[in-house]
């Protein structure tokens, strides 16, 4: 008799702990003393991680892991015209909350959301239902390409006007992988890319702290006591690491030397604490999950299981990358949190729930090979 008991990918799971385990032990450790300054409390940073990112997050990666992901078609559109709604609510005064010149949080309560976080998710899952209800019209102009354009633009012209074009990327990136999956026109994409590069190159030119960014990556030793002060000591940090680290906890940079050291360089502390071994390993843990997300995707039952796996695991991949180069300037600043270690309640929260429903799609994708 063939069992049709579903089981999930328990190796998947065990490195999604692992991962969140070891992120916050880097943030517990990267966070100490800025929140020590700020709040007069070395671990406020960390209890804010787990009270408004952890704990939402694990609920929700139970109720995705539990939940059919096949209903969330149901869900997808109020769920994208919910999150396009928040995503304007940034703007609004009393609503939205600035911080660096950025619009990209709401006030709820004591705690702060950052709706283009979840967006992310939101977004994929929408685009998912919607390629998968294209089919062969996928490919056609009017029925395909224009209302994916129009659809993706929308969500992306309202994260430039936070601005961050960090997490435009990935949206971007992310829509785009998914779309090719799908199969879409190459020359559509073709034209869409080059469109979209020959945009963000106007962009870049337009925003004067982008425009900076892209000075400081192609220049990174101009002005290091100004615009190249953040690449210069997140170098610094990462090479002062060498190849067995300085140790957990011992980073020198985090002693108001390196910016933003619980957001975006995060990894250039791990890099100077754990050294050039130990941060492989970490990325090698990184790099299967990765892997196994996207074996996931290929033995999703169905097209929606498969788009919105690639989706998942293209944001997530991507963002990773974009993160890390740039703290090694390979890309310039971005900005984007590294998922599972920055702070970050939002992006913390978002990517468990992410996590859940690939852990679902695997559990069907089992029952469906038993059967």
């Amino acid at each position: 008799m063939v069992s049709r008991s579903p089981r999930p990918d328990y190796v998947f799971l065990g490195l999604t702990l692992a991962i969140v385990l070891l992120g916050l032990l880097f943030l517990s450790s990267a966070s100490s003393v800025v929140a020590f300054q700020k709040f007069h409390d070395s671990y406020y940073y960390l209890k804010h991680q787990v009270l408004y990112g952890l704990l939402p997050g694990l609920v929700l990666l139970v109720v995705f892991y539990h939940l059919d992901y096949q209903h969330l078609r149901k869900l997808a559109l109020p769920a994208l015209i919910f999150s396009i709604v928040a995503l304007m609510a940034v703007f609004l005064p009393g609503l939205g909350f600035s911080y660096n010149g950025a619009r990209r949080w709401l006030h709820l309560g004591t705690a702060l959301w950052q709706p283009s976080e979840t967006i992310k998710l939101v977004w994929l899952v929408y685009l998912a239902a919607w390629l998968e209800s294209r089919g062969p019209a996928l490919r056609d102009l009017k029925h395909g390409f224009l209302p994916f354009v129009l659809t993706a633009g929308t969500i992306i012209g309202l994260i430039l006007l936070q601005p961050d074009l960090g997490t435009m990327s990935v949206v971007a990136v992310s829509a785009m992988v998914t779309y090719f999956v799908a199969g879409a026109n190459l020359w559509h994409m073709t034209a869409l890319g080059v469109a979209g590069l020959s945009g963000l190159w106007l962009v870049i030119k337009s925003l004067s702290h982008s425009a900076a960014r892209l000075t400081v990556f192609l220049n990174p030793e101009l002005d290091p006591q100004g615009i190249g002060y953040h690449i210069n000591q997140a170098l610094l940090a990462v090479g002062s690491g060498g190849f067995l680290g300085l140790g957990l906890g011992y980073s020198r940079q985090k002693y108001q030397y390196l910016p933003e050291v619980t957001g975006d360089s995060i990894f250039a502390v791990v890099a100077e604490e754990l050294g050039f071994i130990f941060t492989l390993l970490f990325l090698g843990l990184i790099l299967v999950w990765l892997w196994r997300g996207f074996r996931i995707a290929r033995r999703a039952p169905d097209a929606f299981g498969r788009y919105l796996a690639v989706g998942i695991v293209t944001w997530l991949g991507w963002q990773t990358c974009i993160n890390i180069a740039s703290m090694l300037n390979l890309l310039p600043l971005t900005g984007v949190p590294l998922p599972f270690v920055s702070a970050g309640g939002s992006a913390l929260m978002t990517a468990l729930a992410a996590s859940g429903i690939l852990a679902n799609i695997s559990r069907q994708a089992s029952v469906s090979r038993a059967v």
